[in-house]
């Protein structure tokens, strides 16, 4: 063999085994989300490559909100997106988790929409409304809309239905629906064909929708640097946004089936949240909310009692 050849087949050698090195390096991480417009940075933190260059395996699968703890629980994944309300929930329930950073704040993308003829919120009193099962963030949604609105959950005939299917069913007719709650990129169905209904409350008007990422306490303890990369990796996805936005809306509609154009509507009414917005978020706006939210999980049954210490169910050491 001559040396020449002997110098390549030592270099593709060496490559080699510096590429199975940097994999067994990387921290294999699941991660469960759903459809919402809020998460596709995560999709676009994955797809642009951000997570492999700060030494993640991650896997994004798309769970429903009512089965998302499951799934932690059955170790199939170790971190999860969701809503503030939902960490109180879970960790109530007997699935503990500790959310690392919030992700984003719903400005009007989420919502509940309703046939021509009701006006307000006070005239669902009677009505049959589609949300989520209990526990999720669109039945909670609807039990606080109601409740600022002198109503409450027995008010109105419940109908089980997830925000995709509550939005088609709704824009298509099929339904005997009087109204549904639902969330982008679903929620523009709804704005697109105004004939079959309008919007009659969003989380603009009622802001209480915050989206934040977690991982299980065990994950966390035994991979704090997968857990600061998993942070570090979201604000990456957020300068990205803004240092490419046609890049970036075309990674994260792709992941919903939306265009480019679509997905930049659908999260006009959405607010990414930054470092600096992270800081201000766990430093009094959590702990004012988590009371509010725990007292309503209490009342309308989803909870029997509130975490002793709910200050627990954050971590904010990897925020820096």
């Amino acid at each position: 063999m001559s040396s020449s050849i002997k110098t390549v087949l030592g270099a593709l050698a060496l490559a080699g085994a510096f590429e199975g090195n940097a994999s067994a390096q990387e921290t294999k991480v699941g991660i469960g989300i759903s459809g919402w417009t809020g998460f596709a940075p995560l999709t676009l933190a994955k797809e642009a490559g951000i997570y492999k260059a700060n030494g993640l395996d991650v896997t994004i699968r798309k769970i429903p909100q009512k089965d998302r703890h499951l799934a932690i629980a059955s170790g199939d994944i170790q971190c999860a997106a969701t809503t503030v309300e939902t960490w109180i929930v879970w960790n109530t329930n007997g699935i503990p988790t500790t959310q690392l950073f919030k992700m984003d704040q719903g400005m009007g993308s989420d919502g509940i929409v309703a046939r021509p003829a009701i006006n307000k919120v006070t005239d669902l009193k009677g009505k049959t409304v589609a949300a989520s099962a209990p526990g999720t963030n669109p039945h909670f949604t609807l039990a606080w809309i109601l409740k600022k609105n002198g109503l409450s959950l027995k008010d109105v005939k419940l109908v089980t239905l997830e925000p995709a299917a509550a939005a088609t069913a709704f824009v298509a007719g099929t339904s005997d629906l009087d109204a549904a709650v639902t969330y982008e990129p679903y929620l523009s169905l709804v704005r697109d064909k105004p004939e079959s209904g309008k919007l009659i409350a969003d989380s603009l008007q009622y802001p209480m929708v915050f989206d934040t990422f977690g991982c299980t306490p065990k994950f966390i303890k035994e991979n704090p640097k997968a857990a600061k990369a998993l942070a570090d990796s979201y604000f990456q996805a957020i300068d990205l946004i803004a240092k490419d936005k046609q890049k970036a809306f075309t990674i994260m509609g792709a992941d919903v089936k939306q265009t480019a154009e679509q997905f930049e509507k659908s999260q006009s009414k959405i607010k990414w949240a930054d470092r600096e917005a992270n800081k201000k978020f766990f430093n009094g706006e959590i702990q004012a909310f988590n009371k509010e939210a725990a007292e309503l999980l209490l009342e309308i049954g989803v909870i029997k009692t509130a975490p002793a210490n709910m200050d627990s169910l954050f971590d904010t050491t990897f925020l820096n």
